[in-house]
C-alpha cells in the first residue's frame, strides 16, 4: 500500500514539475527577434559591399543613401580585373593559402597526437608554451621573424609567408589535442598487438577518426591565411608576388578612392570564403562541439 502512495506522489510530482520544452512563448519570441537583429546587423556590411559595387561612383555617397543601386553598372568588376595582376594576386593567395592548410593540418595532427599520447620528459610544461603562444600578437614577434627570414634569405619570397604558419600552429595543436585525448586508447594497443606500429596507428586509426575536426581546422586556416594582410604587407616588396589583399589594397588613394572597383574586389575577396563555409558549416560546428566536449 505504502509503495502505492509512494509512486502516486512520484507521478504528481512529476505532472507539478516545469517541463524544459515548456519556455513561455514570449520567451521563444524574443530570443529570436534578438537573433534576428544580430543576424541582420552582421549581414549588412556585406550586403552594402556587394550592391556597392554594382553602383556608379555618384550614388555611393547619395543622401540619403540606398542599399540597391538605380542603374546596375559592371565597371567596377571590369577596373577591378582588368589586367594581370588581380589574377595573379589570386593565384599567389589560392597557392599560399591552400598549402598552409595542407602542411599545417599534417604538423598540428602530428604534434597534438605526440601531446596526448606519447609520454616524455617536459610534455605538460611544453605544451603550456604552445598555449602561451596564443597570447603573443603577431605583431609583436614579427621584428625578429623579420631578422630570421632576412638571414635565411625569404625576404620577398612566398617561402617566408608559407614556412611558420605551416610548422607551428598553437591552435590547432590544442584544438586536436583535445580531440585525441577523448579517442579510446584501446583502438591503438588493438592495432598494436596486431603489429602495427605508432606511425601506422597514427595513419590509419587517428587520422581517419580526425576527419571532423581537421574539416573544421583546415577551414579556419584557410581564412585567415586568405584573408592575411599584414604579414604579407611587411615581407613582400616585388607587384607580381602580392595576395589579393595587398592588390585589393591599392584601389585605396590617399586623397580620392575608387570605391565601386574597391568593392568589387573586396567582393571578390570574400566570395571564395562565403563559399566555403556556406558548403562546409556542419562539419565547422561539429568540429568545434565535439573538441570542445573532449576532457
Amino acid at each position: 500500500m505504502s509503495t502505492f502512495s509512494d509512486t502516486n506522489r512520484r507521478a504528481v510530482k512529476a505532472a507539478k514539475a516545469p517541463s524544459g520544452s515548456g519556455r513561455p512563448a514570449h520567451h521563444k519570441l524574443l530570443l529570436h527577434a534578438i537573433l534576428l537583429v544580430g543576424a541582420v546587423a552582421m549581414a549588412l556590411p556585406f550586403a552594402w559591399m556587394l550592391f556597392s559595387s554594382f553602383k556608379p561612383l555618384g550614388e555611393i555617397f547619395i543622401q540619403p543613401p540606398k542599399l540597391f543601386p538605380e542603374q546596375w553598372n559592371l565597371e567596377g568588376y571590369r577596373t577591378a580585373l582588368s589586367g594581370a595582376d588581380f589574377v595573379r594576386g589570386f593565384c599567389n593567395s589560392t597557392y599560399i593559402a591552400v598549402t598552409i592548410t595542407v602542411v599545417s593540418l599534417l604538423t598540428s595532427a602530428m604534434a597534438a597526437y605526440a601531446f596526448a599520447r606519447i609520454d616524455f620528459r617536459g610534455r605538460r610544461g611544453l605544451f603550456m608554451v604552445f598555449l602561451a603562444t596564443m597570447m603573443v600578437p603577431g605583431q609583436l614577434t614579427i621584428i625578429p621573424l623579420y631578422l630570421i627570414m632576412g638571414w635565411l634569405g625569404w625576404v620577398d619570397t612566398h617561402t617566408a609567408l608559407i614556412v611558420p604558419p605551416a610548422l607551428f600552429n598553437a591552435f590547432g595543436v590544442f584544438l586536436l589535442r583535445q580531440y585525441i585525448r577523448g579517442i579510446p586508447l584501446e583502438l591503438e594497443e588493438a592495432a598494436q598487438l596486431d603489429g602495427a606500429s605508432r606511425i601506422r596507428t597514427f595513419v590509419t586509426i587517428i587520422l581517419p577518426l580526425l576527419r571532423t575536426p581537421l574539416t573544421a581546422l583546415g577551414i579556419f586556416t584557410f581564412l585567415g591565411q586568405w584573408n592575411n594582410f599584414f604579414t604579407p604587407l611587411i615581407f613582400l616588396n616585388s607587384s607580381d608576388k602580392f595576395t589579393l589583399p595587398l592588390l585589393v589594397n591599392q584601389f585605396k588613394g590617399q586623397y580620392t578612392s575608387d570605391w565601386p572597383a574597391l568593392m568589387a574586389a573586396t567582393t571578390l575577396l570574400a566570395a571564395p570564403i562565403l563559399i566555403l563555409f556556406a558548403v562546409a558549416q556542419r562539419q565547422i560546428v561539429e568540429g568545434i562541439a565535439l573538441s570542445g566536449s573532449k576532457s
